[in-house]
């Protein structure tokens, strides 16, 4: 779980140092928003009991951030 957990906060990390240096609108938005999906990622892993497997717990974290992220799809 740490090694998850520490790939997510250096990958929000990363993002959010490129989006500082971007100078496009466009790459910054979209930087930024990966980076605000990492830190809820990670949080998802930091809040979750550690009864679970590490490879349990970053999938939990992925679809949570994945359902929080992306609106209902309507027919």
């Amino acid at each position: 779980m740490n090694r998850e957990l520490r790939e997510f906060r250096r990958l929000e990390r990363v993002c959010l140092e490129q989006a500082a240096l971007s100078t496009m609108d466009l790459a910054r938005s979209g930087l930024l928003k990966v980076a605000d999906d990492c830190r809820l990622a990670a949080e998802a892993i930091e809040s979750q009991p550690m009864h679970r497997g590490a490879i349990g717990l970053a999938v939990e974290a992925l679809r949570l951030v994945l359902t929080v992220a992306r609106p209902p799809r309507r027919h």
